[in-house]
């Protein structure tokens, strides 16, 4: 097994056994977060964390461009311009980190106006905020370094590290919730056990790596030594606003055209989205940096025949999250939360569209980063600009289903239609023809596999809605349906399938 793969499975072994541990917890919290804490408060907390995400716009860009840089170095095992990197990424997060603070003081004195309906107080929501403030800091001015075990495959060690941290924190503030309905409580856990996991995170690189030596003095001589790195920060830059507008405005968003309550009741529903991802992307998700010191080996039929393997998986895995998020998802919250949790059933069809769309877009995503390709600043300003404005519009129209549409038209126009002719042309130097000859395979057995599986599923006498049990009989028939539809469809028709199966066959024979 290559070294490439080694490590890609090892990623993959180690945020499974945490994905499931933070499911637990995820759920079991939420239930007793909501009934202990109240919805008023869970709702705070998500658009707090908006508000942070905007203010960390200025950081958008130099992280991406950090690790793309760092392939080659890691590759060749130059110590001295890895060293050189870092010390340059410490110098330009001391800066943004400078920003961020002084922005969100600014921002802090608005809130009489911004919470002026809120029915918590004004003391909880500053020390809540200055709170989640002080944890998101400590990544510039401290934990910047992690930075280097991604680019080098290694992003096992912050999920032993930091996720266990991370499982401790909920355990707690679950216990705690419970016995004191503590609202202070909660929120000084959560600073506190962002202080302990950076400790543990930068003892474990200083053990990991003991020659690694940063010195952030020397960013600004460094900065001349490397202006591709300001350069390509640029062109991330606007990439990333985009990307922020799409996935981390929504809590603001319903805040400001919905109510507070509803943040919290469509949190809800994206503590189960976000978890289901997070089971594809423990597995697929470690394959990033893979492909990174793929592309830089240079082999061209080598990149296109993995593209191929990665594409078809990645489409798979959306179909099966939209299926199970269409079928099982609303029964699900009813006995998780109560039916009075359930949302507009238009919202789960607007969320299932919008999933497929950014599950699916993964390997163009990958293979673009991984040739640099974000010179196309004008797609992120066009998909920017039509989010934007349409959620605006059709948000103050219908809410979250407007919220929704914005997103899902800004991502077709550029997302599915630009990316990939932009990757194919500049980065494979291949015509555009070919992905669409292939890919249109995955869109159609996709379209099958989910039409015809639920339409099957309908006919199944069972109700979903009458216990818990009768929900896991009623989940587990349908995707036995789907995947004996979806599986073989994609085996016989999709590009790149016959290869993947392959390849699965002699890993696990490794």
């Amino acid at each position: 097994m290559s070294g490439r793969v080694h490590k890609s499975m090892l990623n993959a072994e180690v945020n499974l056994v945490f994905y499931f541990l933070s499911l637990f917890f995820a759920f079991f919290s939420r239930k007793i977060f909501l009934d202990c804490l109240g919805a008023e408060f869970i709702g705070l907390t998500g658009t707090l964390n908006s508000i942070l995400g905007y203010l960390n716009l200025s950081e958008l860009g130099i992280s991406a461009c950090v690790g793309y840089f760092l392939f080659k170095p890691l590759q060749s095992n130059n110590r001295q311009e890895i060293q050189e990197i870092l010390s340059l990424l410490g110098y330009l997060y001391n800066w943004i980190g400078a920003i961020i603070f002084g922005g969100a003081v600014i921002v802090s004195l608005f809130f009489p106006l911004i919470f002026a309906k809120a029915e918590l107080g004004f003391g909880i929501i500053y020390f809540a905020f200055y709170s989640f403030l002080g944890s998101s800091l400590i990544g510039y001015f401290i934990n910047y370094r992690q930075i280097l075990l991604s680019a080098d495959q290694k992003n096992y060690l912050v999920a032993i590290y930091y996720q266990s941290a991370n499982l401790a924190k909920i355990a707690l503030q679950i216990l705690l919730a419970y016995h004191y309905r503590n609202l202070y409580l909660w929120v000084a856990v959560e600073f506190l056990f962002g202080i302990i996991g950076c400790i543990i995170l930068n003892w474990k690189i200083n053990k990991e790596y003991p020659w690694l030596k940063v010195n952030r003095k020397k960013g600004k001589t460094l900065l001349r030594k490397y202006p591709e790195i300001i350069t390509k920060t640029k062109q991330v830059f606007i990439h990333k606003i985009k990307d922020f507008a799409l996935v981390r405005s929504d809590e603001l968003f319903i805040f400001l055209f919905v109510s507070l309550k509803m943040v919290a009741y469509y949190g809800n529903y994206m503590i189960i989205i976000s978890k289901l991802i997070s089971l594809f992307s423990a597995v697929t998700g470690s394959v990033g940096a893979s492909i990174g010191n793929l592309v830089a080996e240079g082999n061209k039929e080598r990149m296109l025949s993995i593209f191929w393997e990665y594409t078809t998986i990645q489409h798979t895995i959306a179909t099966i999250l939209c299926f199970s998020l269409y079928n099982f998802l609303e029964p699900f919250v009813a006995h998780w939360l109560g039916t009075e949790y359930i949302m507009d059933h238009q919202i789960l069809v607007l969320l299932v569209i919008f999933i497929y769309i950014t599950n699916s877009r993964g390997s163009v995503d990958a293979f673009n980063y991984a040739h640099g390709l974000y010179a196309d600043v004008w797609s992120a300003w066009a998909e920017l600009i039509i989010n934007v404005t349409i959620t605006i519009v059709c948000g103050l129209q219908w809410g979250i289903s407007g919220i929704l549409l914005g997103k899902i038209v800004s991502l077709f126009a550029i997302v599915v239609l630009w990316k990939p002719y932009y990757l194919f042309t500049s980065g494979f130097k291949e015509p555009a023809l070919i992905y669409w000859k292939g890919v249109m395979r995955n869109y159609a057995i996709s379209a099958l596999s989910f039409f015809s599986s639920t339409f099957i599923l309908y006919l199944i006498p069972i109700t979903p809605y009458q216990s818990i049990w009768s929900w896991i009989e009623y989940a587990a028939i349908g995707m036995v349906i789907f995947f004996a539809i979806d599986l073989t469809l994609t085996l016989l028709f999709a590009k790149g399938a016959k290869n993947s199966l392959k390849r699965i066959k002699s890993i696990k024979k490794l």
